[in-house]
């Protein structure tokens, strides 16, 4: 960004030389004819070469211009590129963030069954019933936990290699 701001304060420097040279040129020619009766060839001449020169780093500061124009166009170019590179980047980790907080909700879900259920079975235990219905459910809620602590692992790995994946390209 830097790069940029210091190309577009020469530019302005090489625009305000040359209205300086261009005001320099329309002021010449008028004091030239002015004096044109009372001043000598030498004179006319020194101020034709003069106008020669100015009109000669008119050109030489428009070059300059054109090219750090283009610099400035190509840093820009550059710039936008990454700035998108980097947008669709925050948008895959967004969602793989997304996801994983998804699981982890569920993880969390599947737990907070799988307590209530161990605590219910507790209880059973210690009144001396055994009721394999709340067995079976606790069975069952605990084979959710474990489903639900997998699918957060996958989503927390997904995670991971998006992030990753950036870094990875870079490097090759």
């Amino acid at each position: 960004m830097s790069d940029i701001t210091i190309l577009e304060g020469r530019i302005t420097a090489a625009l305000d030389r040359i209205r300086r040279g261009i005001d320099r040129i329309d002021a010449g020619p008028a004091s030239v004819t002015a004096d044109s009766g009372a001043a000598d060839s030498g004179a006319a001449l020194a101020a034709q070469e003069t106008i020669l020169a100015l009109e000669m780093r008119l050109v030489d500061e428009q070059a300059v211009n054109a090219q750090l124009e283009e610099r400035v166009r190509a840093l820009k170019d550059r710039q936008d590129t990454r700035m998108a590179a980097l947008d669709a980047q925050i948008a895959g980790q967004r969602q793989a963030i997304a996801a994983l907080d998804q699981e982890l909700q569920a993880l969390r879900q599947s737990n907070a069954d799988l307590r209530d259920l161990n605590a219910q079975l507790r209880a059973a235990a210690e009144d001396g019933v055994a009721e394999p219905e709340l067995i079976n459910r606790a069975v069952m809620a605990e084979l959710d936990a474990l489903r639900a602590t997998r699918a957060a692992d996958v989503a927390e790995l997904d995670a991971v290699i998006t992030a990753l994946k950036p870094l990875i390209t870079e490097g090759q």
